[in-house]
């Protein structure tokens, strides 16, 4: 009896889903540290595990052919929650505004806004974009350091200058990655609605210069053949003797005939 493998997007058990979910219990315990005990060294801790398993997981996804669907889906979900956990613990404490999480939390709330418009047309979520890991790994960057700016002293004014360049320029990533997939969603979108009217129409969707119509409104192929149609065969206009009923002249032009 052959044994049936599940194919390498559908598993769920992979080492890469195993990474994702321990990040994903790791957001509460990382919440919980900051803003309890205020346990930051224990919570820097929690945060640098999360973005090692991130590098972790799609390096062994990649190398043992664990890319599955599951995981798709968990490990940008890791990420936006870790960055939302991060965030709102800085503004709780008051090291950070609160403009900067709104900013941050408005750009995702669109993005989820944007899932069911794409599921309508029979799309799944799109796939993360080299501007949105550059965005996330700037602001994963940025959080561990506006954290130690908080204690003040040499250490605290260098953490806080080079944060904040992370947290600006992850800022500003993150809302060009979201602006990247808008376009990348509404080019799907028109593509499908323009299959949908083609197929309502009972045309096959065709090449971009056969689309192209003459001033009667048809096609050019349509025309030329018209044109042939419309033509009389040259045998057929060639004059013809009274008595005969053989070829033309034209075609018999040539030939030899007994005297």
């Amino acid at each position: 009896m052959a044994i049936q493998s599940t194919p390498a997007g559908d598993r769920i058990w992979t080492v890469p889903n195993l990474l994702s979910v321990l990040r994903l219990i790791g957001v509460p315990v990382f919440l919980w540290l900051i803003l309890v005990p205020q346990a930051d060294l224990w919570a820097l801790g929690v945060l640098a595990f999360a973005g090692i398993s991130d590098w972790l997981d799609g390096k062994i996804a990649r190398a043992w052919n664990q890319v599955s669907r599951l995981g798709a889906l968990l490990d940008p979900m890791a990420d936006r929650l870790y960055i939302f956990a991060a965030l709102l613990g800085l503004v709780v404490r008051g090291i950070v505004p609160w403009w900067l999480m709104a900013i941050l939390v408005v750009r995702d709330v669109l993005i989820v806004l944007a899932l069911p418009v794409l599921r309508h047309y029979g799309y799944g979520p799109l796939p993360v974009n080299f501007a949105g890991k550059a965005a996330t790994l700037c602001l994963l960057y940025s959080f561990p350091l506006l954290f130690i700016a908080g204690y003040g002293g040499i250490v605290g004014d260098v953490a806080k200058i080079v944060g904040w360049a992370f947290a600006i320029w992850g800022t500003a990533i993150y809302w060009w990655a979201g602006l990247l997939y808008a376009v990348q969603g509404l080019r799907l979108i028109g593509q499908t609605r323009r299959a949908d009217r083609s197929s309502a129409a009972g045309v096959a969707p065709a090449p971009r210069t056969a689309a192209t119509t003459g001033d009667s409104g048809s096609a050019p192929g349509d025309r030329a053949d018209e044109e042939t149609r419309a033509q009389p065969d040259e045998a057929a206009r060639a004059p013809r003797r009274p008595d005969d009923s053989g070829p033309p002249f034209s075609d018999r032009k040539g030939a030899t005939s007994p005297p």
